[in-house]
């Protein structure tokens, strides 16, 4: 087997983006335990650092090591429960992923559909919503990445809270991007992805849950 040499690109789409040559020559220092305590310092350091990114104060605020499908796995396979009812927004790819991770894990999927392109229609959600009062969950994605359509996320947040559910929210293409607010605008869970507008590499995806968010996975009935 031979070395591989990637060629030199200009990345210009969606994501990957151009690493930055400082996180390039990190990535080439030595490798420590992950139980050596200079790990345990950068770990802490770096769950300071995005937690300084979403703009909150959770505690729950990680980074998984996976990239943004794992991240938005992490959310849901840990709020969605069997039978629970799940309003999710698809206006792009990212919005039907959310309804598959909701039908894997159970749950009840009521798909508030939008046409590519246009960000996530308020009153449709409210409708939604006032249709289905036993939904436990508004999931819905801040920027299609398929598309680049921006939904209004602090909205979005505010009609789910005023109808008793919590808020799942892909981040991975607004993250660093455009503003976004966790603790202002109430996002109970949220998950991004590095390798958007971080411009970092791929692989790693930032999570934050907040109180709500948790207490609804302390009091699950199934593990």
């Amino acid at each position: 087997m031979k070395s591989f040499n990637p060629p030199i690109r200009t990345l210009m789409g969606p994501g990957p983006s151009d690493v930055h040559p400082r996180i390039l020559s990190a990535m080439a220092r030595p490798t420590i335990g992950h139980l050596d305590p200079a790990f345990v310092g950068m770990m802490n350091e770096t769950k300071e650092g995005l937690k300084s990114i979403f703009k909150t104060e959770n505690e729950l605020t990680m980074p998984v090591s996976a990239p943004g499908s794992a991240g938005m796995e992490t959310c849901f396979a840990n709020l969605v429960e069997p039978g629970d009812k799940v309003v999710v927004c698809i206006n792009g790819v990212f919005g039907m992923r959310m309804q598959e991770n909701i039908t894997r894990f159970g749950g009840v999927a009521v798909v508030v559909e939008d046409d590519w392109g246009t960000a996530v229609s308020l009153d449709k959600v409210e409708q939604a919503l006032k249709d289905n009062t036993d939904a436990k969950i508004l999931a819905f994605v801040h920027a299609e990445t398929s598309t680049g359509a921006r939904s209004d996320a602090k909205a979005l947040c505010k009609i789910a809270h005023d109808n008793d559910c919590i808020t799942i929210v892909d981040a991975v293409t607004s993250l660093g991007g455009c503003e976004l607010r966790v603790d202002e605008w109430e996002i109970d869970a949220i998950y991004s992805g590095t390798q958007k507008c971080l411009s970092a590499m791929p692989g790693i995806s930032p999570v934050s849950f907040n109180e709500r968010a948790l207490t609804k996975v302390k009091n699950r009935k199934k593990p």
